[in-house]
Formats: structure tokens, sequence, C-alpha cells
């Protein structure tokens, strides 16, 4: 996708939107300061309009400006590792690509570079769910967020194993977290990505934004949806 003006008239509705779910903080990470907020389910709509490259870029934009927003208040490396997993859920949800299976693979053989990775290595079989997301995430949206939530999980998880020193104690503890909270973000993907489509659709309509995004009829309001 070309930056034009549709392009960045909805990077600007993207970024108002995602300001808005950045502020619903939801639980916080092991070993850090840093939390999860609803624009973990909101950002990877992005790459559905967008495409893989800006997609992405207004997903980083957005993490940037929230950050400067808050200044350094209770920011440590773990929110700035934070920037990281939401770019590479958004790339998963945008297209089927090569990528979409690789980097899950990648993020487990990191896991278990480590020691204390090692130690729980069954953990990282989580990111085989994307893997298998992968060849059916063209015929679900369902599918798809899932793939795209646990992408994020696998990125995000391969970087802090490295990055903070939590005991495997820890790592036990939050397998059965993820199950839930993945489940829970892939439900939120989805009811994103549906008012996304239709809020596009509708302001292409009253002609407040230009024509030419990517809207799926099947998903509409009046459209038989199938998951």
């Amino acid at each position: 996708m070309e930056l034009n003006k549709k392009t960045v008239v909805f990077i600007i509705l993207f970024m108002v939107l995602g300001l808005i779910s950045m502020q619903i903080k939801l639980t916080h990470l092991a070993g850090s300061k840093a939390s999860f907020t609803g624009f973990d389910a909101f950002a990877p709509v992005a790459g559905a309009f967008l495409g893989p490259i800006f997609g992405a870029i207004s997903v980083l934009l957005m993490e940037a400006a929230n950050f400067l927003i808050h200044g350094g208040q209770t920011h440590d490396a773990g929110t700035l590792i934070r920037f990281i997993p939401p770019i590479f859920a958004t790339i998963y949800f945008a297209r089927k690509t090569k990528w979409n299976f690789l980097i899950p693979l990648l993020a487990i053989v990191s896991f278990n570079l480590s020691p204390v990775g090692r130690s729980v290595w069954f953990f990282s079989l989580y990111w085989l769910i994307p893997v298998a997301c992968y060849f059916w995430q063209d015929k679900s949206i369902l599918v798809k967020s899932l793939g795209a939530t646990f992408t994020a999980h696998a990125v995000g998880g391969a970087i802090w194993i490295h990055a903070f020193a939590l005991p495997k104690i820890v790592w036990l503890g939050l397998i059965p977290v993820v199950a839930a909270e993945r489940l829970l973000f892939t439900l939120g993907i989805v009811a994103a990505y549906l008012l996304m489509n239709n809020l596009v659709n509708i302001l292409v309509k009253k002609k407040i934004i230009p024509e030419g995004l990517p809207i799926n009829s099947k998903y509409l309001l009046h459209g038989k949806a199938s998951f």
C-alpha cells in the first residue's frame, strides 16, 4: 500500500483510537512495570488495512506517542521491550507470508538458548500455535487473530527470557495465565477488527475518509460473517 491521503487518514484515526485503548490497562508483566493494555488487542488490525509495513509503522508511532505523553513515569526496560511484540502481531495479521511461520520457530530457538528457558522448554510449545494457524489464517478471522496474538507472545517471551532473570517457578506459574490471557486477546482482536471494518465502511460512505481501504464485506453488520 502506498502512503497517500487515505493511508494518512486511517493512521490518524488508528492513533486516536489506539491511544484510548492504551489507557485500558489489563495485567502487569512479570518482572517489569509494563502492563498489557487494550492496545494489544487493537494494534494488529492496522495490518489488515495498511499492510505489514505501514501497519507496523503506525503501531510503532502510536507506542512512541503514548510513551512521550506519559514521559518517564513507571517506565523501565520492559516498557521499551513491549514496543516490539505488537509490531510482529500486526505483520502476522496483515497477510500470510513465510515470516508468519518462521518467526514463532525462531522465538522457540531463542527461548531455549537460555538455561532457564531449557528448564521450562514446554512453555515455548505455545508458539507452535501461530505456526499451525499459518495454514488456515486466510480462511478464518478467529484463526488469524489467534496466530497474531501468539506471535506477539512468542516474540515477547523470546526477548523476556534473556532480559529478565525470572526463575523457573515464575514461568511455570505463567502457563495457565497465558492460556486465558491469549484467549482474551484473540477475542479482542476479532472484536477490534469488526469494529474498524464497520467504522471505516461508515466513514467512507459518509465521505469522511477517502475510498480505497480494504473493507471486507463479509464482516459488515449486514454481512454473513464466517469466523
